[in-house]
Order: structure tokens, then C-alpha cells, then sequence
């Protein structure tokens, strides 16, 4: 049997594609090589599916470091509000919260991938799980056929390939669509982890002297070789045994890698903003007011409440300061430079885990070589890509899953099109 439209990866994006293909009335196939499709969309947003970001289009794109500008064409094809229409339409009521972030109201990934798989079988797409694809075929510069591992061909007019990058690999997304892109004659971006835990060798980090301590709204920052600050995230973080984690440095983790992929030094410098609300001076004049009410105290105590007890006596350690000692008794000198410890936390940090264990893979298929109104290859007739497996990501918080959703569709919608020409 030929089906009009082949998808390969059954995640977000694939199931995405499927759907939008099969609401064009074509005939559509989705293989993936696991046992259960959507296997990332259900632990995603920790377990509750961020299923899309209520931002402008414009915010959004800034969210979308990784080549985000590519996204104006899917976007106007099917955007972050059409995703949430979507949803609600299948009977998915969604609710906002912080930073524009759009979850099912009850909390649940697994609603929304039964969901969407419902949808799918609803339009009459044929699954199969289980199912490993060996390669793509191109006759006569056009696709041909689907190899499977096990020596089934299966003819086609059009393929998506939605099979992810290389993180989150449990999942399935192992790097399968890379050789059959390259094969089609696409270039393969350098792949590197993003949103992904920063690791450290610093003394504290060593000995764990921070370990689970988690720091809120504060504003974490990565500077170049030369001192220059490159980006400043705000939001939580927290210390681990190996470095740092949290949303604020899983944002700035692709910064950290590009610094040390320049080469120059083997190690970058970062920066923690404990009270991104005040300035130095006004800390400053703070801790005086403190000291002069509280002459006797010890120090620890006459400070509490400033910062939370660990990091008040590690800094206060770190500027030099007994933290047992009558407040009268240190020098103002020393409590200036506590101040400007607690604004400027400097931390070398000397990469990254690994690929696999970051939430997203950035590099990919290159963008210069795909049409960005329908996600189809600007080197092989018949040949589309959506999600991760492109050279494009996101910040957590939304907008991956809202790329993978709008670049699904738009190349489904795409590849359906150009089937009942």
C-alpha cells in the first residue's frame, strides 16, 4: 500500500505533522522506533506539558536564541494562539502562568498525548511502533521510498522527518534523521547541548558546601574571555554537586558552551546577582543602619534575614568577615566588599554535562537549506522536517514544544498540499 505522506518520530512535532496531513484528507503513515509515541511530551514541563508560551510573536523569537527568526513564516502558518485553540478545541482547557507559560488545567502530560494520539487515529493515520526506519531512498532527486531495518520499502510521494535532536535519548531522540538529511545533501549544523546543567571545579562546588541550595529571582550572568558580560538570565537556580542547575542557568548554558568552544580559556566566568532589586551602595548603607542598631550582635545575626542563612555565611566567609564577631566590631571596608559580593557572586565554570543529558540539542539541519513557509527541502523534492531535528531551539518554558507544534503543522499541512496537487 503507498501512503501519500510518511512521517518518521512520534513526538511532539511528528504527531503535529501527522495530524495536519491527515485534516487535508491524504493518506499518512507515522513510524517511530519505540514502543509508545510522545514519550518526551509526557515528561515534559516536569510532568505537566508546557504546551505552548502566550507571548507576543516578538517576545517569542527573542526566547528562540537558536536561530529563532526562521520561525516568522511557521508562525504565520500556525502560531502560539492557534496551538492554544487547538488544545482547547479537542477539549483541553489551558491555564496561563508565569512568563506566559500555558499548562493543562489539570496538570496532566498525559492528558494531552492521549489526546493528540486520539487525534490521530481519529483522522484514520496509520501507526507503527516498533518500527526502526534504516534510510530514506531518492530516486531521481526526489523521494522514492522508506527502507525499513527490516528490508520493507515503503513507497511515498512525501516524508517528514521529525525524529528530534540527541538529547533527552531515553526517548528515543538518538540522531537518526542527521545521516538521512545528509544523504538528501543537507548540512548538518555543529550539534552541542543547550538548556542543560553547567558543571564547575570551584573549591565550593568540590566540597558541596552549597549543594541543593536553591537562590530565587536572582539574575545570573556570563561574561566573555575579555570581561564582557554576554547574557544575563533572571529567575531561580540552584547549587548541585556538580555545578549549577535551575532555570536561570539551564537559559545561560548555551553561552557557557559557545565561550569554550572559542577556545581561548578553559574556563568561563559567571556571575550571581543575589538582590537584583537594590544596588550596592543601597545594601551598603542597609548593613550600617543594621550594624548601628545591633552593636553588640554577632554578625550572622544582625544580618539575618538578608539573604538566606547558608549563602549569608559562605559570602560573609568569602568577604573576609568572622561571622561571630560583634557587628561594631568589622570594619565598614569589609562590609562594602561583602555588598559587593552579594551583587557580583563571581564562579568560574568549565562547561556542561553532556548532549544527552540536556533538555535540547541545538545545531541541526541547517535552516538556509529549508523553505520556511512549508518546511521542505530546498535539496531533495519531497522532503520536509519539523521539531528539533533543525538547527533551531529555544529556551525552556514553552518555546520548543511551541516550535516543534508549529513546524510540525506547517510542514503536514505542507506535505499534504503538495501531494493533491
Amino acid at each position: 500500500m503507498k501512503y501519500d505522506v510518511i512521517v518518521i518520530g512520534g513526538g511532539p512535532s511528528g504527531l503535529m505533522a501527522s495530524i495536519a496531513a491527515a485534516q487535508q484528507g491524504v493518506k499518512v503513515l507515522l513510524l517511530d522506533k519505540g514502543n509508545k509515541l510522545g514519550r518526551k511530551l509526557a515528561i515534559s514541563g516536569g510532568g505537566r506539558c508546557n504546551v505552548t508560551n502566550r507571548m507576543e510573536t516578538e517576545q517569542l523569537i527573542a526566547h528562540i536564541p537558536g536561530n529563532g527568526r526562521f520561525m516568522y513564516s511557521p508562525f504565520s502558518v500556525f502560531n502560539n494562539e492557534n496551538i492554544i485553540t487547538f488544545f482547547e478545541n479537542l477539549g483541553i482547557s489551558l491555564k496561563e502562568e508565569d512568563r506566559g507559560r500555558m499548562f493543562p488545567i489539570n496538570d496532566k502530560a498525559t492528558t494531552v498525548v492521549a489526546t493528540l494520539l486520539n487525534e490521530v487515529q481519529r483522522l484514520g493515520v496509520t501507526i507503527r511502533t516498533n518500527t526502526d526506519v534504516e534510510t530514506i531512498e531518492y530516486a531521481t532527486g526526489k523521494v522514492d521510498y522508506v527502507l525499513l531495518k527490516n528490508g520493507e520499502q515503503l513507497p511515498t510521494s512525501a516524508v517528514i522527518i521529525a525524529t528530534g535532536g540527541k538529547s533527552v535519548p531515553h526517548t528515543g531522540s538518538t540522531g537518526d534523521g542527521y545521516p538521512w538529511a545528509t544523504k538528501a545533501g543537507h548540512t548538518i549544523t555543529d550539534l552541542y547541548p543547550t538548556e542543560v546543567p553547567i558543571t564547575s571545579n570551584e573549591p565550593f562546588i568540590r566540597d558541596k558546601t552549597l549543594q541543593g541550595l536553591s537562590l530565587r529571582d536572582i539574575h545570573l550572568s556570563v561574561f566573555n574571555h575579555k570581561g564582557k558580560k554576554i547574557i544575563t538570565h533572571d529567575g531561580d537556580m540552584i547549587f548541585t554537586h556538580f555545578g549549577l542547575s535551575g532555570p536561570a542557568a539551564l537559559r545561560c548554558s548555551q553561552f557557557v558552551v559557545k565561550e569554550i568552544k572559542k577556545g581561548k580559556s578553559d574556563t568561563v566566568k559567571m556571575e550571581i546577582d543575589l538582590l537584583p532589586t537594590i544596588s550596592a551602595e543601597t545594601l551598603f548603607q542597609t548593613i550600617v543602619k543594621k550594624v548601628k542598631n545591633n552593636p553588640k550582635k554577632a554578625v550572622k545575626n544582625v544580618l539575618k534575614g538578608i539573604l538566606s542563612e547558608r549563602i549569608l555565611h559562605f559570602l560573609l566567609e568569602r568577604a573576609g568577615i568572622d561571622i561571630q564577631a560583634d557587628s561594631q566590631a568589622i570594619s565598614y571596608d569589609l562590609f562594602r566588599t561583602f555588598a559587593a559580593i552579594c551583587k557580583h557572586f563571581s564562579i568560574d565554570v568549565n562547561g556542561t554535562l553532556s548532549i544527552e543529558k540536556a533538555f535540547v540539542t541545538g545545531g541541526g539541519v541547517s535552516i538556509k537549506e529549508i523553505e520556511p513557509k512549508t518546511l521542505h527541502s530546498k535539496k531533495m523534492q519531497g522532503l520536509y522536517f519539523c521539531g528539533e531535528v533543525l538547527d533551531i531551539h529555544g529556551y525552556t518554558g514553552g518555546y520548543n514544544i511551541t516550535v516543534a507544534f508549529s513546524t510540525g503543522y506547517t510542514a503536514g499541512k505542507a506535505a499534504a498540499e503538495q501531494v493533491l496537487k
